[in-house]
């Protein structure tokens, strides 16, 4: 009863993380669309480095334990590279549109699936495989490459799918000799530090208004990371993972209804085969994982 209580509340946990996720990204894209981008993801990671540091100076052991990484040359890297696939997603969503970049990030799980078996040894078996393929078509038809005047900027949510897909096999690679708290750590202390370094040369000024959703943008970014965290603590991953589906209806439907943003059906018909695709390979995942 207790498992189930807690699978329940990780799922419960995982739908509000899915949620303040798409209501970040739908702020991302009005500042983005306002201000330049650099600026707006340096000020949003210097309240998660700040967040970071206030988390792990609560933990026993305090900023020792959390800075004592195996490989901090890898923990660097991950967080560079998550505030960097950020950066690109945001273009995403101002070049885009929530609805379209979001469409074409879903592919992530099945890059990660794809990828796992090069970068960390894992078996993929043939199931898998089908379904990673059957991803892809659903790809291509979102981007319909083959119609009209195809869009170059159509791939730049493709790369931050790539991305991030990335930086998820080196959570699994780095989580065989640190902790999630020196990881947490890590991500956001290196992902301020390289912010800061790019987007202090393209400060703004910012309007009041502005400011108020900025800090609603970092208010959220942190909140949703500690719920997150705590998603994974309560229940398995496996057992949560396909509700983080949810941001992609939850982030179109916002980019519908406060951007006028239009859902095309052959974006439709493409979202539906990719998540489709991507829960079969978390299901088939799961199995082998039991097994």
């Amino acid at each position: 009863m207790t498992s189930q209580q807690n699978t329940n509340l990780g799922i419960w946990l995982m739908v509000a993380v899915s949620f303040i996720f798409a209501m970040q990204d739908g702020i991302s894209r009005h500042l983005a669309g306002e201000y330049n981008v650099f600026m707006i993801i340096m000020i949003r990671y210097w309240f998660f480095a700040a967040f970071v540091i206030s988390f792990a100076t609560h933990k026993s052991g305090g900023l020792r334990n959390a800075a004592r990484s195996q490989v901090t040359g890898m923990q660097i890297f991950r967080g560079i590279l998550l505030s960097l696939e950020i950066l690109v997603a945001v273009t995403a969503f101002v070049v885009l549109g929530l609805v379209e970049a979001h469409a074409v990030f879903a592919i992530y799980p099945l890059l990660i699936a794809a990828l796992s078996g090069p970068v960390l040894g894992e078996r993929v078996g043939w199931r898998r495989w089908v379904a990673i393929g059957i991803g892809f078509v659903g790809v291509l038809i979102i981007l319909q490459p083959g119609y009209g005047v195809f869009q170059i900027e159509a791939l730049i949510p493709l790369l931050a799918a790539f991305m991030f897909a990335v930086y998820g096999l080196l959570n699994r690679w780095v989580a065989r000799t640190d902790s999630s708290a020196v990881s947490f750590f890590w991500t956001g202390v290196s992902g301020a530090i390289i912010t800061t370094g790019v987007g202090f040369w393209y400060w703004e000024p910012m309007i009041a208004s502005d400011w108020a959703w900025m800090a609603l943008l970092c208010v959220t970014s942190a909140s949703s990371h500690y719920l997150l965290i705590r998603a994974y603590e309560v229940a398995e991953a496996s057992a949560i993972q396909p509700f983080a589906y949810l941001q992609l209806v939850f982030a179109s439907a916002l980019g519908m209804v406060v951007f006028n943003e239009v859902l095309r059906p052959n974006v439709a018909v493409g979202a539906v085969i990719v998540v489709c695709a991507g829960l079969f390979t978390l299901w088939r995942a799961r199995v082998a994982e039991q097994a």
